[in-house]
């Protein structure tokens, strides 16, 4: 199934950049005929959602860097005693 990249910002079918609408109607003069705005309450809650899941993969980001460096931390402790 064709994805269809949405260019406006507030529509209530955008998801992650692209149309989520069943079916979309597209005029060549007037542009999308689909598009239906948010309202302001449900635009603030998803920017609010959005923030949250990036610092949600921030610090499993962080999470992931310090096991790197327990690893390296414990392959030069090994190499002090041989």
């Amino acid at each position: 199934m064709p994805r269809i990249r949405c260019h406006y910002e507030d529509c209530v079918f955008l998801e992650e950049k692209y149309c989520g609408a069943a079916a979309v109607e597209i005029d060549p003069d007037s542009g999308c005929l689909t598009y239906s705005q948010v309202d302001e309450a449900e635009a603030v809650e998803a920017e609010e959602w959005e923030e949250e899941l990036a610092d949600a993969e921030e610090e499993e980001d962080d999470l992931y860097e310090d096991e790197d460096e327990e690893e390296d931390w414990d392959e030069d402790d090994d190499d002090e005693y041989e």
